[in-house]
């Protein structure tokens, strides 16, 4: 790309002055098409057919996104992928969400084992739960599969449907193809023609003519182009992206095996927070131009920043405020970063049972008994390996307790030493935190 090919000059010693060169960014800026824009920011994995270019050029489509309610709540991954609904309406199309009721019963196939069927009251209410939380975050239609798939019969699907897609194209997708190794039954493998089902429904009832998706759901698009072509004769069609993933290739939003939800009450502002700005720095500028709707212009001169002086982190405490004020606006940013704060400049005392508890969801919490003693603590609670080793840390003032270091190891926890009464914030070294609650 040629924004991109600038960037590099950026880094490198200057052929030109600052002045020249951010005016020939503004210049190729203008020049750039919203396709182009896509590809330099890193969004586009395949697309059904080159005449897509213009037709997102132009905008005008309808197009939709989808995801099945296996959770209560989107993560992170979610995140990644559904920004490209507000992308794409800027550029002028029309986006449609689908929550999918109907799919979420039966399970995409991923390529591995077949999941186990969750029970319907539970997918309901999944169900209920995210078509509140993507009208909130988005602010888009949503529609519901189930509202088409409930009356469908086995006849008429096998007639309408079935008939159409042959099963030796659909044993030659990728997904399918892996789990026939450890086996699929025929309600995930039925999966990628009930999705088709839903792209021929939107597109006679609703005028959708695309359908976007990351790319591992490539094999379910294309069997929807498929079956819309061979019954209608229409041409519609489809895009994906590239998942987002960290450096070692593990999905965007998983910490510890542990997705990292948008709904605040299960991941707090503050636990986002740490998240992104402990992001990798060879990562971290491609999450910028994926995940928020900073202009290139700004995502360069960040990354010539964050090039220069990496150790401020001036990319990710970007990424954190654009994506964190997103999701749960300003206030909630600037809260994540007022406790950040407080926690590591131990300034305590005037934190909030709240904003601590908030803060140190994450870290081991640890049951205190009144009276207990320093080094008893510390080995009780796996901080020490060892009463040796307690008293070891304690006497070279290595704990700290409610942020203050304690070298003595006769201190005992009592509520008269606890913040609120009931709290304890045991530090070992610089970063170890852990939650003494006691009891």
């Amino acid at each position: 790309m040629r924004i991109a090919r600038l960037s590099l000059h950026l880094r490198a010693e200057n052929e030109c002055t600052l002045a020249s060169f951010w005016e020939s960014v503004y210049n190729m800026r203008q020049m750039m098409t919203f396709y182009e824009e896509l590809q330099w920011r890193g969004l586009i994995n395949q697309i059904s057919d080159e005449k897509l270019i213009d037709k997102l050029n132009a905008g005008g489509m309808t197009f939709y996104i989808g995801t099945d309610p296996t959770a209560d709540s989107l993560h992170l991954g979610h995140y990644s992928s559904f920004l490209i609904t507000k992308r794409l309406e800027r550029a002028g199309h029309h986006p449609l969400l689908l929550v999918g009721l109907a799919t979420g019963l039966i399970g995409d196939p991923r390529g591995t084992v077949e999941r186990e069927l969750q029970q319907r009251e539970l997918v309901m209410r999944n169900y209920e739960s995210l078509r509140a939380q993507v009208e909130k975050i988005f602010g888009f239609e949503v529609v519901n599969n189930y509202d088409w798939i409930k009356d469908l019969n086995v006849i008429d699907y096998l007639r309408n449907y079935g008939k159409y897609i042959n099963v030796g194209y659909m044993l030659g997708k990728d997904h399918v193809r892996r789990q026939m190794e450890t086996g699929i039954s025929y309600a995930e493998f039925s999966y990628m023609l009930i999705q088709a089902i839903d792209f021929k429904h939107l597109h006679e009832t609703r005028g959708v003519n695309l359908q976007v998706a990351g790319s591992d759901q490539w094999g379910n698009i294309t069997t929807g182009i498929e079956l819309i072509r061979k019954t209608t004769g229409d041409e519609v069609y489809g895009l994906t992206m590239p998942l987002v993933t960290d450096s070692q290739g593990n999905k965007f939003g998983k910490s510890e095996g542990n997705a990292l939800w948008l709904d605040k009450e299960r991941t707090s502002p503050y636990e986002l927070y740490q998240f992104l700005v402990n992001a990798e720095d060879s990562q971290v500028i491609s999450y910028l131009k994926r995940l928020t709707f900073l202009t290139p212009e700004q995502i360069m001169e960040i990354e010539a920043e964050h090039t220069a002086h990496p150790e401020l982190r001036t990319a990710q405490r970007a990424l954190a405020r654009e994506i964190i004020t997103d999701l749960h606006g300003a206030a909630e940013f600037d809260h994540a970063v007022q406790i950040s704060r407080k926690l590591f400049a131990g300034e305590y005392a005037d934190m909030s049972v709240r904003d601590i508890r908030s803060g140190l969801r994450g870290a081991p919490h640890v049951k205190l008994t009144p009276g207990a003693l320093l080094p008893d603590a510390l080995v009780e609670a796996g901080i020490c390996s060892s009463k040796r080793e307690a008293r070891e840390f304690v006497n070279n003032g290595a704990i700290s307790v409610n942020g203050e270091a304690v070298t003595d190891v006769a201190y005992a926890f009592t509520p008269a030493h606890a913040l609120h009464g009931e709290l304890f914030i045991l530090r070992r070294g610089k970063k170890k935190f852990f939650l003494g609650i006691l009891e």
